[in-house]
């Protein structure tokens, strides 16, 4: 009996081990002086590693954070430039008509198998043979060969020849192993649906464990880049799962986070009021670098919100200052009716003062109210709730956003509250993030916060006029779409957004961006909210210390793509 009982009991133990070991759960502990604890990056349990697949993907393959798979080039937020990463160099030849890649002598996989041009030439033709985030890429380019084992050219269509943001996609698009997903898209018939929960990447770190608490990555000391970028100083990286920004705050202010990517409110009352040794990219307002749109998405074709003038009625409700206040922690000026940010980046120059006066909108609940009641001719109903002539009752109308992502939630409830004050029913929602993930993608939502072409790059703001005007390569509402999630068109669009592609002269530039923000202020299918950095970014000193700021910018204050090169310059505190 003791022989059965103890065959029983080990089997019991090989169980649980196989279940918690396909979860990917290790219950190794990890030593908290070689571990760079961060946060802001994973708000729900990882379930997808894969770098094309659908659905919510897990960190740190989302969001281009280059520490398991690898771009070609990455965008440098300080100095504007395309960092190299795999590659080495590019050169453009024939007429400016080929861009020419040459990879890093050495380049390889975390297997250990040579990373190749033929990985590159394989990666980038995905998006032309499925439907990927970057297919819109190829509505630029021609074709992509591997010369060799180290050169890649990518010919682009002399039709469109926009080679800027050819090259701000290369430093957006993960390079994959053509030896492990082939087979998968044989088996398969895509490479989408592959939760690729062993990811084999080229970076710097491997997936080490995750769990519904924590993702942790290991340093790969064979890394190829080690001989050209150095060794990274953690060990781990690890990434805590709080269910809101509350929990990682006091996580972060407690020392148990190094490096956050949350919003913080008054974050200087860390260091003013509290002494601690936490600090962000400018010691002094607005402490972070702006570079991104929070915006509200509305549904037009959703009965009521169908109308601009509807639509515009709410731009005129909400009132921005009052975001910028409370919701953005002064972190923001008050949002301007563009789609062009207007002060702190290089696409500023494009804004137009006048043509916004003109076309634009403001804070003005009377001008609100009066849109409603002399232009569309609707009624008040007993409960305080316009109706339109044909019955249709303005509302009510949900507005989401991930539930724990308090700066936004706030936004949503100061947009709520300001449309109920002119008559119009908006109620606040805040589903799980990879629901919420679901709803903007699927078009399956009333209004819905999100911030289009969410980052700076080189080829603003003509990447944010297509994310939010151009219908082209979108798929129909149900379908999962990566941009434009409202479907909206406008026939002008495209031509105008292929004139700014290619030309370089910059009075004709500003006349175009000029009508393509005319046309988005006429039809409102999209309102800014707020000017929100790219990416949050304080840290903590009290475990790692040498964080890169605007007086010592040794890297940029980056979370993704050209900010693993933080990983290079800190050092342990202790």
């Amino acid at each position: 009996m003791n022989y059965l009982r103890t065959l029983r009991v080990f089997a019991l133990v090989l169980t649980v081990m196989f279940i918690f070991g396909a979860a990917g759960v290790s219950a190794q502990r990890i030593p908290r002086e070689e571990t760079l604890y961060i946060a802001g990056q994973q708000w729900g349990p990882p379930t997808n590693f894969n770098p094309y697949g659908k659905g919510a993907i897990a960190w740190p393959v989302a969001n281009n954070s280059l520490y398991v798979y690898e771009t070609v080039y990455a965008f440098n937020l300080i100095t504007g430039e395309m960092d190299p990463v795999l590659a080495e160099k590019y050169e453009w030849i024939e007429n400016d008509m080929v861009l020419r890649l040459t990879l890093h002598e050495g380049t390889r996989w975390q297997d250990g198998e040579p990373l190749t041009a033929e990985d590159v030439e394989y990666t980038l033709k995905l998006g032309k043979k499925y439907s990927l985030n970057f297919s819109p890429w190829w509505n630029y380019v021609l074709d992509v060969r591997a010369v060799d084992d180290r050169t890649v050219d990518i010919i682009l269509d002399p039709e469109k020849p926009h080679r800027t943001l050819v090259m701000q996609d290369l430093g957006n698009i993960y390079i994959i192993p053509k030896h492990i997903w082939e087979p998968i898209e044989a088996r398969d018939g895509t490479i989408q649906d592959d939760p690729n929960l062993q990811p084999v990447g080229s970076g710097p770190y491997k997936l080490y464990n995750y769990s519904p608490q924590q993702i942790t990555l290991i340093r790969d000391d064979n890394y190829w880049g080690i001989q050209y970028f150095g060794t990274p100083a953690p060990k781990y990286i690890a990434h805590p799962i709080f269910k809101s920004n509350d929990a990682g705050n006091l996580a972060f202010e407690r020392g148990q986070i190094d490096l956050s990517q949350q919003f913080v409110p008054e974050v200087w009352k860390m260091w003013e009021d509290k002494g601690l040794p936490v600090g962000t990219w400018f010691k002094e307002e607005p402490y972070y670098m702006p570079a991104s749109t929070p915006s509200i998405y509305l549904n037009i074709h959703r009965p009521g919100l169908d109308n601009p003038l509807v639509r515009r009625a709410i731009a005129y409700s909400i009132d921005y200052a009052k975001i910028a206040e409370t919701a953005m922690s002064r972190y923001s000026q008050p949002a301007r009716s563009s789609l062009i940010i207007p002060y702190g980046v290089p696409e500023a120059r494009f804004f137009n003062e006048e043509n916004v006066k003109k076309y634009g909108w403001e804070y003005n609940p009377q001008k609100a109210i009066d849109i409603l009641e002399n232009e569309l001719g609707c009624t008040k109903g007993p409960d305080g709730i316009y109706v339109l002539p044909d019955g249709t009752r303005l509302g009510p109308w949900k507005a989401e956003c991930p539930y724990g992502w308090t700066d936004w939630m706030t936004s949503l409830e100061v947009v709520a509250a300001c449309a109920r004050e002119v008559g119009i029913d908006i109620r606040t929602e805040y589903p799980d993030a990879p629901v919420w993930t679901e709803h903007h993608q699927t078009g399956n939502f009333d209004i819905i916060m999100y911030t289009p072409a969410g980052g700076q790059g080189p080829a603003l703001p003509w990447s944010r006029f297509r994310e939010v005007l151009d219908d082209r390569d979108v798929p129909p509402i149900g379908q999962t779409a990566y941009r434009n999630f409202n479907r909206y068109s406008h026939p002008r669009v495209p031509e105008l957004l292929d004139k700014a592609a290619y030309t370089t002269d910059e009075e004709e530039l500003k006349a175009i961006y000029e009508e393509l923000d005319r046309i988005y202020m006429e039809d409102v299918p999209l309102i800014v909210l707020e000017y929100r950095p790219w990416e949050f970014y304080e840290f903590n000193e009290t475990y790692w210390k040498g964080f890169p700021t605007a007086d010592n910018p040794t890297a940029p204050p980056q979370h993704h793509r050209a900010g693993v090169q933080i990983l290079y310059v800190i050092e342990p505190a202790k």
